[in-house]
């Protein structure tokens, strides 16, 4: 009986633990751009075309959202199609289709970059509960520029 008591106790332990792992490894939620520019809403990809289990993420905050010069908000004025350069930055995406790469905490797709209007090939690597890295990459990732992001609420 007190083996039967043992085993039940040791199995929910490693249920629990397999559980908190889980949770660990799930980059859902919003993320701190480095320095703070920025607020990142990471969750599964939705709507039309969106492959099951893939990731996106969209900025829903701006540290300053609006333009000094013209106290307007900020818009996606480096974008390639011209039709969205007056978008506002706050609900542009720029995480695209994230699937799981095969590496623990580990997953692939693409990045946009605002900055200078370019879509890359990248990552994201959670790094420890609260903090990923997120990499855009290069000639099939010969050239890569990172930065780390915190969880937020």
């Amino acid at each position: 009986m007190r083996n039967a008591s043992t085993s039940a106790v040791v199995s929910m332990l490693f249920g629990l633990l397999a559980v908190a792992s889980a949770a660990a490894a799930d980059p859902s939620g919003n993320w701190l751009t480095k320095d703070g520019e920025a607020k990142v809403a990471i969750a599964r990809c939705t709507g039309t075309g969106a492959a099951p289990g893939t990731l996106c993420g969209a900025i829903v905050a701006l540290k300053e959202p609006n333009d000094p010069a013209t106290g307007r908000p900020k818009t996606d004025h480096n974008n390639p199609d011209s039709a969205r350069r007056g978008q506002p930055m706050i609900g542009v995406q720029i995480v695209f289709d994230l699937k799981p790469s095969g590496t623990a905490d580990k997953w692939n797709g693409q990045v946009y970059n605002p900055e200078d209007g370019k879509t890359y090939s990248g990552s994201l690597t959670l790094t420890g509960p609260n903090t990923l890295d997120l990499a855009g990459c290069v000639l099939g990732g010969l050239f890569c520029k990172s930065q780390t992001w915190t969880r937020t609420k």
